[in-house]
């Protein structure tokens, strides 16, 4: 004969629990669904994502894809397909925001390919470009229109410290979602993903942050109080409202307003492109040109 007791637990281990579990399950493959559209939309819609496209040039079909990021320890190659023999390319470019003349680079063929090289630039450095091609039967082309292509350089960050700050950060706006659903949950006590998240979220964004900051760029920190780097500025941000959920929650209170606030805000900061309004480098603090 079993107890109520002993009846109860099977109870548990073979009707309750598997669906406690499974919606446990659920719930965190949302959360990771909307963790990793959020890092997709981030990483495609950044000023350093290259700008792709297709151009017509003389019936041939062009297809590009410009750099707007490159390391400073060589010079940027810029690559286009262009199976035509007869269409020629041109590299223009100069320093960003600066009154410098245009510098044309004439484009190499090599097979079926235009290349030219952008000159390195130190780091948090900018040039602005564009690739003219040309035609015989056909007037001159700018792959980017009427807008020059802006590139930054930066430094080139050890695997060691870039990597552990990527899934960090990554496993932190995982936690961050996860807490949000939870907050939702009538029944939810999101205490527990608070805490992992405010670690995840210090660990990564404050502490390795700036350690990719200071080897891209030679800083550690430039957002506020410092500077206006967008990228330091809403990690701090998002930082401060997981202390706070953090804080509310204190002595075993669920404080589930708090949580979706900074779940929210942090979801929010996360959307902004990554490295707009990045770290800049000022040519005009630089020894003039000779």
């Amino acid at each position: 004969m079993f107890t109520p007791i002993k009846k109860y637990v099977i109870r548990w281990y073979f009707l309750i629990k598997p669906r406690y579990i499974m919606k446990k399950i659920l719930l965190w493959i949302l959360a990771f669904i909307i963790t990793a559209s959020a890092a997709v939309y981030q990483r495609m819609t950044g000023p350093t994502y290259p700008l792709r496209g297709m151009k017509d040039i003389a019936g041939t079909e062009v297809a590009f894809r410009l750099p707007r990021t490159h390391v400073t320890d060589k010079d940027c190659e810029v690559k286009i397909t262009a199976a035509d023999p007869a269409i020629e390319g041109t590299l223009l470019y100069k320093r960003f925001k600066t009154e410098d003349e245009w510098s044309p680079v004439p484009m190499e063929r090599l097979d079926d390919s235009l290349k030219g090289n952008l000159p390195f630039q130190p780091p948090a450095g900018k040039l602005e470009y564009k690739v003219i091609l040309s035609h015989p039967s056909t007037a001159e082309v700018s792959l980017s229109d009427d807008e020059p292509v802006v590139i930054r350089f930066k430094g080139a960050v050890p695997g060691f410290v870039l990597l552990p700050h990527v899934l960090i950060m990554f496993m932190a706006m995982l936690f961050s979602n996860r807490a949000g659903i939870e907050a939702l949950r009538p029944k939810g006590n999101p205490r527990k993903l608070v805490i992992w998240t405010t670690g995840l979220m210090i660990a990564g964004g404050m502490i390795l942050g700036p350690l990719v900051q200071y080897y891209a760029f030679g800083a550690f920190w430039t957002g506020f109080p410092f500077g206006g780097d967008m990228t330091d500025n809403k990690t701090l941000i998002a930082v401060i409202a997981w202390i706070l959920a953090l804080i509310m929650g204190r002595k075993g209170k669920k404080a589930r307003g708090w949580v979706l606030g900074a779940s929210i805000i942090t979801l929010a900061v996360y959307m902004i492109p990554h490295s707009l309004f990045g770290s800049e480098l000022d040519y005009s603090k630089l020894p003039a040109q000779k």
